[in-house]
């Protein structure tokens, strides 16, 4: 992504990473403390700092990256497609959040052959995605979306690319916590997210979760 994105669309947020926080605890039963985490668009790092695991990489075009990862984080300035520093068939976990919805298929395609090839056999890739089929109005809010996702659409593209799906969560959490980050007043957010993401009652769901496994 191009630095402007990150002056508009994607601002710096200091309540993002108390977010993520109870994403990472979410996410975190798909990940083994011993994995090498790869965090594809890591952003302000909030997934990739908040994560246990034994080796992990944060990958973004941004020029702040190197300012946001912790210091036990391997920071790759390049695009997602080029992931040269990182070993064939090394990687446990592949992580993206909000990140494939911005590729052409050209892109994408070179994308996913990088994924395949550091993965290991059985290695997961975990997705968080907007969900096109729930928030259609809102979805090209940002000009830099490319590519169309729903849940059934991303489940068709990841089996498509020899990926089993062990979990796939249409409904995980709003489009946007940012603008919806009030809608249990009166609790602190990290409650507010928690209680999200596992209620069975998700008003303003937009985001999808996808955890899939490299057969």
């Amino acid at each position: 992504m191009k630095d402007d994105y990150y002056k508009s669309r994607y601002v710096f947020d200091s309540k993002r990473s108390i977010v993520w926080k109870e994403i990472v605890k979410f996410e975190s039963r798909h990940i083994p403390k011993d994995a090498v985490v790869v965090d594809l668009g890591a952003g302000y790092c909030d997934f990739i700092n908040n994560i246990r695991s034994a080796k992990k990489y944060a990958v973004d075009t941004s020029p702040e990256l190197q300012n946001f990862a912790g210091k036990d984080v391997v920071a790759i300035n390049q695009p997602a497609w080029n992931l040269f520093e990182i070993p064939n068939n090394s990687v446990d976990i592949v992580h993206a959040s909000n990140l494939f919805e911005h590729f052409t298929d050209e892109e994408l395609e070179k994308v996913m052959k990088e994924v395949k090839r550091i993965l290991k056999k059985g290695g997961k890739l975990i997705l968080m995605q907007p969900n096109y089929r729930l928030q259609p109005k809102k979805y090209f809010d940002d000009p830099t979306h490319k590519k169309v996702f729903s849940d059934a659409s991303l489940e068709s593209f990841l089996v498509s690319h020899d990926f089993k799906i062990i979990l796939k969560m249409s409904r995980f959490l709003p489009f946007s916590m940012r603008s919806n980050s009030s809608l249990i007043p009166n609790f602190p957010l990290p409650f507010i997210v928690r209680f999200y993401i596992h209620s069975p009652w998700k008003p303003f769901a937009g985001q999808m979760l996808f955890v899939a496994q490299n057969e």
